[in-house]
C-alpha cells in the first residue's frame, strides 16, 4: 500500500483535513452542497470550535460516520440568555426586600416592633426569633411591650435585647418585659446612620456577587459551547445594566432611611 505524504498546512488546518475526508465532486474540485455550509472565511474562530460566521455557537456530532457541523438556533441561544438575566434578576430583589428589611430593624424616635426583627434569643440552646417566642405590642409611640409564651425566658430575653445595644432600655416586671425607647440624641443619629450605610453596602455586595455569579454560568455555557464570546459579552453588558439598576435602589432606600432619622 502506498504511503501518501501529508503538508504541515494540511494537518495545521481542521478545514482542509475535513475536505480530504469527503467525497469531491467530478471536474469541480469542491465539496458536495450539503457539505458547504461548514465553510467560513473566519478561519480563526472556526479552528477554535467556539462559533460559526454569524456568531453562532458550532458542535460537532457524527452521522453515518461523516463529521457534520451543527449550531444552537437563535431561539436556543436566546433562551439560555434569559434563564440567567431572569434569575439573576430574582436574587438581585431578594437581596433588595433583605436590605429594607434590615433598614427596618434601625430604630427611630417611635416604637415599631420591627426593631427587634433581628434579635435572636438562645432558647433551649438553640438560637431563635425573638418573635417566635414572643408577642410584641405597642402600647405607645414610645414603648413595646413583649410578652413571652414561656415566662422562664424573660430574663433571658431582657439579657439578650441589652446585648443588642439598639439604645433602648428594657425592665422585666416577671410577667412581661416594656422596652422604653427613648428620643434620638445627635450622637445616636450618627450612629444609626453609619449602620444604615453598613447595611446599604452589605446589600450592594450581595447584589454584585450575583453578577459575579451569573456571569461565571455564562462562561460555563460558553466552554460547553452554548454560547459564543459575543453571546456572552453581549449578556455582560445586560447584567451590567440590571445591577447598576439595583444599585441605585439600594441607594434610593438608604436615602429614605437617613432622611427618616434625620426627621425625628
Amino acid at each position: 500500500m502506498a504511503l501518501h505524504a501529508v503538508s504541515p498546512a494540511a494537518v495545521s488546518s481542521p478545514l482542509r483535513a475535513l475536505s480530504r475526508s469527503l467525497p469531491q465532486r467530478p471536474g469541480c474540485g469542491c465539496l458536495p452542497k450539503q457539505s458547504a455550509s461548514i465553510y467560513s472565511t473566519n478561519f480563526s474562530r472556526l479552528q477554535a470550535g467556539s462559533v460559526d460566521f454569524v456568531g453562532r455557537p458550532l458542535a460537532l456530532r457524527h452521522l453515518d460516520k461523516r463529521a457534520v457541523l451543527t449550531h444552537a438556533t437563535i431561539e436556543e441561544i436566546e433562551a439560555e440568555k434569559s434563564v440567567i438575566e431572569e434569575q439573576a434578576k430574582e436574587k438581585m430583589e431578594k437581596a433588595i426586600e433583605t436590605v429594607q428589611t434590615n433598614f427596618n430593624t434601625v430604630r427611630t424616635g417611635r416604637a415599631n416592633p420591627a426593631m427587634l426583627d433581628r434579635i435572636e434569643v438562645e432558647y433551649y440552646g438553640t438560637p431563635v426569633n425573638l418573635k417566635s417566642i414572643a408577642q410584641i405590642s405597642t402600647p405607645d409611640a414610645t414603648s413595646l411591650l413583649i410578652q413571652p409564651y414561656d415566662k422562664s425566658s424573660l430574663k433571658l430575653i431582657e439579657k439578650t435585647i441589652v446585648a443588642a445595644n439598639l439604645g433602648v432600655t428594657p425592665s422585666n416586671d416577671g410577667e412581661v418585659i416594656r422596652v422604653t425607647v427613648p428620643p434620638l440624641t445627635s450622637d445616636r443619629r450618627k450612629e444609626l446612620a453609619k449602620t444604615v450605610a453598613k447595611l446599604a453596602e452589605d446589600g450592594k455586595v450581595a447584589i454584585r456577587n450575583i453578577r459575579r455569579d451569573a456571569i461565571k454560568a455564562c462562561d460555563k455555557l460558553q466552554k460547553e459551547k452554548k454560547l459564543s464570546e459575543d453571546n456572552v459579552k453581549d449578556l455582560s453588558a445586560d447584567l451590567q445594566k440590571v445591577t447598576d439598576g439595583y444599585m441605585k435602589k439600594v441607594e434610593s432606600i438608604q436615602k429614605q432611611k437617613e432622611e427618616e432619622l434625620m426627621k425625628i
